[in-house]
């Protein structure tokens, strides 16, 4: 993938595997149900843990001409040759992640619900913005809270993509989507489904039919 993919549809965030196999499982069916970016997030593995799944990730990944982006480590994205590195606030910099990938890869930045970290990032060059949690998240019940007009915001002030997360379902995402967010980033409603690849099937349809609707009332 020479060319930075386009950040839009389903972006599927793997949860805590401990297991390579069952992760690259998972993974796959979620590719199959249409999944457009997978980022590797795995906080509880060891750095040998995370290396041998990340490589095995990219491998599979790459037979769906699907980018990979790595969660919080630039060295890991490096190492496996990952298309991206995404960045919460207490990473690592923009700069050093641009410095470490070089121009080909891309860097997307967590800015929760503050506005003034999607500026700092959007003048850094980031090729996408992230903004959440929109609804409560078992994965992480602590999060900041953010309101959807924030996506409506961005769209209006910045020419990059703007992704939301956090607690996502197929019945609540439209009013991301309708308030301005290109990508829905989703863990449990798509890896704690009993049929994967039918959840990842049916986000993949209702954001592709979402976004054509609203592209065909701009137009109008």
């Amino acid at each position: 993938m020479s060319q930075k993919p386009v950040i839009s549809g389903l972006y599927a965030v793997t949860p805590d595997f401990s297991d390579t196999d069952e992760l690259l499982r998972c993974v796959r069916l979620a590719l199959q149900g249409g999944a457009s970016l997978v980022q590797y997030r795995n906080k509880t593995a060891s750095a040998q843990l995370r290396a041998e799944q990340a490589r095995a990730l990219h491998q599979l990944t790459l037979q769906f001409s699907t980018p990979l982006i790595i969660n919080d480590d630039i060295q890991l994205a490096k190492a496996v040759n990952a298309e991206g590195v995404h960045l919460g606030a207490a990473d690592a910099s923009i700069d050093a992640a641009k410095a470490a990938l070089g121009q080909n890869k891309f860097i997307g930045v967590s800015c929760y619900n503050r506005k003034s970290l999607a500026q700092q990032a959007v003048r850094a060059g980031v090729d996408y913005i992230a903004f959440g949690a929109f609804y409560s998240s078992s994965i992480k019940p602590e999060a900041v809270r953010a309101e959807t007009e924030i996506l409506s915001w961005a769209q209006r002030e910045f020419d990059v993509p703007v992704v939301a997360i956090g607690g996502i379902t197929a019945s609540n995402g439209t009013a991301l989507l309708e308030a301005g967010a290109d990508a829905l980033a989703v863990i449990t409603a798509v890896f704690d489904a009993e049929d994967i690849q039918s959840s990842a099937q049916e986000f993949s349809t209702f954001i592709s039919k979402v976004q054509h609707d609203i592209t065909k009332s701009n137009v109008i």
